[in-house]
């Protein structure tokens, strides 16, 4: 009997080569399909912290996770299989060698059928070269957004995860090249046309926060995002230890060893002000995005052991445990200062008040109703990047059936005075 049950124990592994990818398994080789979760982990790129991989591999639930990488080996198998207390039904790892790799049609299978999906570290411009434009990249963007799995990387597979991203295509980028010239040769962005997942829009991400040649190149960044886009820009970055975990509610829960390790998560937004865009951003000319010193609120969130830090990046305010800072470049000089949290309104208007008025319900579904006795008045309703999505003049029923889920701001004006509401769709 004991024989029996060691048998029925017995782990799975098989190593298969092909020239334009190597495959590791680890467990059952048959698919299951679980009721698995969607979430998103994200780590700053040295060893991976284990309370954030286990609240990663929940999300599974017990079911199949692919690990896509461009170097290495099946160092990720027995760590997400055995090492981390958490029943999965399998860990295969493909390493991808070309696109051909990518798109090979049992590659594809296995990705499709997966519960969860991880990108090691690496260079990530080859996975931007392997698996963007083809059937990889829509492969992905059907399982995180209609099916619902959990993604998540590492280093270079954080970096890829932003609806924007640095490509890294002529190699990396220094503070001082990217500070003294935000169009230089090697800041080479991508801005969304590749991986499309929730709560991650006009988002960039970087990793490895505690080299102290990260931060002013991630403003540069994102002052590239808001000059060739026309709006707010947002950064998400990871100390080397730290990891972010956004559940599906758009929670971003902060893991780390805080305070025995300095070990911080980072959420950059560009200041939520009217005029928010950077003062010089061309070729060729040192970056100034100053804006008397506040051009980016920072919010930096320790992470610690059972990840109780957040901010809600449906708002991006609501935040526990935090600290802020004001970041600014002026003439290719990045600066920092503390500040406090700026609970944005996302459009800097003063709330004038405008009488008898109700808006809702909130959190609202399909509609947003609005009770007043003005007869004559202006609604417009924004996004949480600021960007005007719809406007309409006395209407109190508004469909909102085509709105994604998130957080919005209407805006409600009569003859010179206007009222803000903040409001969440579900």
């Amino acid at each position: 009997m004991k024989h029996t049950i060691l048998l029925l124990c017995m782990v799975f592994v098989q190593i298969i080569s092909a020239q334009n990818y190597t495959e590791y398994a680890t467990g059952n080789p048959t698919d299951i399909d679980t009721n698995h979760e969607f979430g998103i982990c994200m780590m700053g790129g040295a060893t991976e912290n284990d309370n954030a991989m286990i609240w990663f591999l929940e999300k599974a639930n017990g079911g199949d996770v692919v690990v896509l990488r461009a170097s290495g080996s099946d160092g990720y198998n027995n760590y997400m299989y055995t090492e981390l207390g958490v029943t999965i039904n399998s860990v295969t790892t493909f390493v991808i060698a070309n696109e051909a790799g990518a798109i090979d049609p049992y590659v594809l299978e296995k990705v499709e059928n997966a519960e969860a999906i991880w990108f090691a570290g690496g260079d990530q411009y080859n996975y931007v070269s392997y698996f963007k434009d083809n059937a990889m990249e829509d492969t992905l963007n059907s399982f995180i957004n209609e099916k619902g799995g959990a993604i998540g990387g590492t280093s270079a597979g954080m970096a890829i995860l932003g609806s924007s991203y640095f490509s890294a295509e002529n190699g990396t980028v220094t503070n001082a090249q990217a500070l003294s010239n935000p169009y230089h040769n090697r800041m080479t962005l991508g801005y969304n046309d590749f991986l499309d997942i929730p709560y991650l829009e006009h988002i960039i991400t970087d990793t490895h926060y505690d080299d102290p040649d990260r931060r002013a190149r991630h403003a540069a960044f994102l002052a590239r995002y808001a000059t060739d886009n026309a709006t707010r820009a947002f950064g998400i970055a990871c100390n080397e230890y730290t990891a972010v975990c956004i559940n599906d509610s758009g929670r971003a829960y902060v893991y780390g060893e805080y305070p025995a390790y300095p070990e911080f998560a980072f959420f950059l937004q560009s200041n939520c002000v009217t005029d928010f865009m950077p003062e010089t951003c061309v070729s060729g000319q040192a970056l100034t995005w100053n804006q008397g010193g506040e051009a980016l609120k920072v919010a930096k969130i320790p992470g610690t052991l059972s990840g109780e830090n957040y901010i809600d990046l449906n708002s991006w305010s609501d935040e526990g445990g935090a600290t802020w800072e004001n970041w600014s470049v002026n003439n290719g000089v990045f600066s920092t200062a503390s500040t406090t949290n700026p609970d944005c309104d996302l459009l800097s208007v003063t709330d004038i008040g405008v009488p008898l008025i109700l808006v809702g319900p909130n959190p609202f579904r399909d509609r947003i109703s609005i009770d007043t006795q003005l007869t004559k008045f202006d609604v417009k309703l924004y996004n949480i990047f600021g960007t005007l999505i719809a406007q309409y003049q006395n209407e109190t029923n508004i469909d909102t059936n085509e709105l994604s889920s998130g957080f919005y701001i209407l805006r409600l004006a009569s003859e010179g005075q206007q009222r803000i509401f903040k409001l969440v769709k579900e």
